[in-house]
């Protein structure tokens, strides 16, 4: 049966994750109202997509009420790095925390269906490996990245409580680290960090010994499994982890950069971060299961396409590929 023509809203949607899925869900035939406040999106991640007929860009911030008619919501409004978060803590988890009330009190009012982008930080620094959606989490209440990990903790909460007191249709997408072309590249992650690092000729900075672990998702896939989750009919009301389960050390991703854009950068070591987790892999039994869905871009694949664009957006000259 042919999906019906809908009207989607995306908050944070000229960020690095909401820009990549208003492409999609135009490209499927939604039509698409993208509300940002620009506090970490830009202009220039939609920018090829103000003269689309089914394309609507709205300066909003998520911690007011919106009153606008959509038959979908996703809500990914929220800084996301350590950078951008805890450069301004207080209006980080107000983001989460309003920003879920209200998007939540629209979808109760049009009876929508809604998605949250909540993330792997809810699991903190994790006991368990890989972290499966059963783990509730190891997590410092009061540290520099509180913010945000309580933030979309509290977010949680409420569309759960929503979906029992309201019957509220909801769907809560854990997402692991994902990389891709309009990340920000100041935005202090560890790909960005060290692509740019690498094309500029520069050290590449590694905190602690480079041991610790993640997990990287290509942002195709990423989009295909928030896509797929929104899409979901039957019991869906269950968190999902929407990750790439192949692990890495942060030394091994160093390395793969340096081989890659065949610089000569050092490798230089700096200490650890407060509360920055010692591993972080996602178990994704679940999403399997539920959605069909598992990554298929290799890490390799995705970093050359990275690494492309951003040579282009610093303007450098592309590196010969190896």
């Amino acid at each position: 049966m042919k999906r019906a023509h809908k009207r989607v809203l995306v908050t944070g949607g000229a960020g690095f994750l909401g820009s990549h899925l208003c492409d999609r869900l135009l490209a499927r035939g939604d039509d698409v109202l993208c509300v940002d406040n620009f506090f970490t999106g830009s202009r220039d991640n939609v920018l090829h997509l103000l003269g689309h007929p089914r394309f609507e860009l709205m300066r909003h911030d998520v911690t007011f009420p919106l009153f606008v008619e959509v038959d979908e919501i996703y809500n990914l409004a929220c800084p996301a790095s350590p950078v951008h978060y805890q450069n301004n803590p207080v209006q980080t988890i107000k983001t989460a925390v309003h920003g879920a009330i209200n998007m939540l009190g629209l979808a109760k009012r049009l009876n929508a269906r809604i998605l949250q982008a909540s993330t792997s930080e809810v699991y903190g620094d994790p006991t368990v490996h890989p972290q499966p959606e059963e783990y509730r989490g190891n997590v410092n209440p009061i540290g520099p990245r509180s913010c945000y990990d309580e933030g979309k903790r509290c977010a949680e909460t409420l569309f759960f409580d929503y979906h029992r007191q309201n019957q509220v249709d909801i769907r809560v997408a854990r997402i692991f680290n994902t990389y891709g072309p309009r990340m920000h590249p100041n935005d202090g992650r560890v790909i960005s960090n060290f692509i740019t690092q690498a094309l500029r000729g520069e050290p590449i900075t590694l905190f602690g010994d480079g041991q610790q672990t993640r997990s990287f998702c290509y942002v195709d896939d990423l989009i295909d499994g928030l896509m797929k989750l929104m899409d979901a009919e039957g019991d869906a009301h269950v968190p999902v982890n929407i990750g790439n389960p192949g692990e890495f050390t942060i030394r091994e991703l160093a390395e793969l950069v340096v081989r890659l854009t065949g610089t000569g950068s050092e490798l230089v070591y700096r200490p650890l971060p407060t509360d920055d987790p010692m591993q972080r892999c996602p178990d994704i039994a679940r999403a399997q299961k539920l959605l069909g869905w598992a990554p298929q871009v290799p890490l390799e694949q995705g970093l050359r396409r990275t690494i492309g664009y951003f040579a282009e957006a610093l303007g450098l000259e592309a590196p010969a590929l190896t």
